[in-house]
């Protein structure tokens, strides 16, 4: 049977995640607190931030701008997209 928790993200009951995605205590706090579509969700705008602002993961910088939007995203409700972002199915054909 899946693990249940109530997710921040999404507020109300969610499965949980299988495993610790992150490192340190942040890890911790994710796992305990945020549910599997929400990580899911965190992964897609991390892989748009990333690559509308083309950043590095080895770059120390851009790690701790991703982290710094981890937690705006997953406990905040605050993470925004990058200026200028125009989604791949509303973008002019």
């Amino acid at each position: 049977m899946p693990r249940t928790v109530f997710c921040q993200y999404q507020q109300h009951d969610a499965e949980g995640l299988d495993f610790v995605p992150y490192p340190g205590e942040l890890g911790q706090r994710i796992f305990a607190n945020i549910g599997k579509s929400a990580w899911a969700a965190w992964l897609a705008h991390q892989t748009m931030l990333i690559n509308e602002n083309r950043l590095s993961p080895r770059d120390p910088r851009h790690r701790a701008f991703l982290e710094a939007e981890l937690e705006k995203f997953l406990f905040a409700g605050g993470a925004e997209k990058p200026q200028g972002y125009v989604p791949e199915d509303a973008a002019p054909r």
